[in-house]
């Protein structure tokens, strides 16, 4: 992040996320963990200081189940 400060996005244990695109609707299927989860690393992204553009990658290889589209977490204070 550009202010200095590291962002800690955590995980709860046990949390499972799966995110499809089904003709153009975008479908994220989670657990009460998975929820959680996704809860905090938007909270996260919402933090005072954090800059504009700041984001998180999720897919397969980082906290999605197999078979998941990707999907990207941004902050964006243009819009």
């Amino acid at each position: 992040m550009t202010d200095g400060t590291t962002r800690v996005f955590t995980w709860e244990a046990g949390a499972r996320i799966n995110v499809r695109n089904l003709r153009g609707e975008i479908v994220i299927e989670a657990n009460s963990a998975g929820l959680k989860t996704l809860a905090g690393h938007l909270l996260t992204l919402a933090q005072d200081g954090t800059p504009d553009g700041a984001h998180l990658h999720l897919e397969e290889s980082n906290g999605l189940e197999d078979g998941s589209a990707r999907l990207v977490l941004e902050r964006c204070d243009d819009a």
